[in-house]
């Protein structure tokens, strides 16, 4: 299991379209993701745009990543840089 600290860039936070690209790039890794607020251990799966979108998560809120499977590593990456980059400056937007 690994597990990151996250803080959030994107000024929408987890809503909308942060949150689709969170959950587009959950689902394009081998791995099981859950997330949840930095001080809780209530944790969601990172994988349905419903929970995601459902814990209100804000720009400037510190998140937990918690991932297991053989592409563990490599998916806290990529969710990291999908949570760490302002929305103007991804290649999705």
């Amino acid at each position: 299991m690994t597990e990151r600290i996250v803080e959030i860039v994107p000024d929408a936070g987890l809503h909308a379209r942060p949150a689709s690209k969170f959950v587009e790039t959950v689902n394009e890794h081998d791995a099981t993701v859950k997330l949840g607020r930095a001080d809780s251990d209530d944790l969601v799966p990172a994988g349905s745009m419903i929970s995601i979108t459902s814990l209100g998560a804000k720009c400037g809120e510190e998140v937990r990543l918690v991932a297991e499977g053989d592409d563990a590593e490599s998916t806290l990456d990529a969710l990291e840089q999908v949570l760490t980059t302002p929305e103007g400056e991804r290649n999705d937007s």
